[in-house]
């Protein structure tokens, strides 16, 4: 049975930051707790599941393995690293799956000399380098791990485990991509492949990412979103502001600052309803009202 993807279960982006991650498992959990839904069978499931998929991207080196284990799983053809069995033809589309290039022929030396030779490629790997806003700040020396085939004693290939580090200069940009040519897979009869290192800054404290520009969470409640008012922001920068919120604001609508994101980028505040724990007596009677009003 294919496994569920954890960022689906947890109703995250790929993208979403520890903080974000955590926010969503605990909405989750609190939706389908044993407590909440008493000899309910496919809730207790679900909340089995929501907390496998919250332990497999919890943090960011959780996500970095688990990430290694999808491309790995799908360099493999969902077959794993376990030989055999397959046939000349499941093998071949097995090493076809794990190098690019054509050029003419079969592999395993079977090479048709009537069409012309040309260097074969192995494939090249994509890795993630998350690292810390002041660390992307400073710049400096990173470590870094990916699977790699290589041919083995006996000339077949199988994954090992690479360690390199990268320079990475002060203000590097959020998504940049560096190529690393000779250190992707290698190839039985060619060239090995690249490495292609995507930067991911990680900021926490309920921002994240949208592709390139920086968007943080403004937890608003929901009479201020709905009448208006003003509630304290604190940006990046670590600088506070009071942020004024139009009358019938809804959660999810956002406000773009300019130039108060990363290295000068722009900003945008995203509205989001904040998470509670509890509720006192007055509060539950004044939503007891609401209600009834038809809100």
């Amino acid at each position: 049975m294919a496994q569920k993807d954890p960022y689906t279960l947890l109703g995250v982006g790929k993208n979403a930051d520890d903080a974000e991650i955590k926010r969503a498992f605990r909405k989750k959990a609190r939706q389908f707790h044993p407590d909440r839904n008493p000899d309910d069978a496919q809730a207790e499931a679900k909340f089995k599941e929501v907390q496998e998929a919250y332990d497999t991207i919890g943090t960011a080196k959780e996500r970095h393995e688990y990430e290694q284990q999808q491309r790995m799983s799908s360099v493999f053809g969902g077959r794993g690293r376990s030989g055999g069995g397959g046939g000349a033809g499941g093998m071949d589309d097995m090493l076809k799956q794990m190098f690019s290039g054509g050029g003419g022929g079969s592999f395993g030396g079977r090479q048709q000399r009537q069409q012309p030779q040309r260097r074969q490629k192995g494939s090249d790997i994509k890795v993630n380098l998350d690292v810390t806003v002041e660390e992307a700040e400073k710049g400096g020396r990173f470590p870094f791990t990916f699977k790699r085939l290589k041919p083995n004693a006996s000339g077949n290939m199988e994954a090992s485990s690479v360690t390199l580090k990268t320079t990475v200069k002060p203000g590097v940009k959020h998504g940049k991509v560096t190529r690393l040519r000779g250190q992707g897979h290698d190839h039985p009869e060619g060239e090995p492949g690249d490495v292609l290192l995507t930067v991911r800054i990680q900021f926490g404290d309920g921002r994240r990412w949208d592709q390139s520009t920086l968007v943080q969470d403004v937890p608003a409640p929901y009479s201020t979103l709905m009448l208006g008012g003003k509630i304290k922001v604190k940006l990046p920068s670590n600088k506070s502001i009071m942020l004024a919120i139009a009358p019938e604001t809804r959660a999810g609508d956002r406000r773009k600052i300019a130039g108060a994101g990363y290295d000068g980028g722009d900003l945008e505040l995203e509205f989001v309803l904040p998470e509670v724990e509890g509720i006192t007596k007055a509060q539950k009677k004044a939503l007891e009202h609401l209600r009834k009003e038809g809100l």
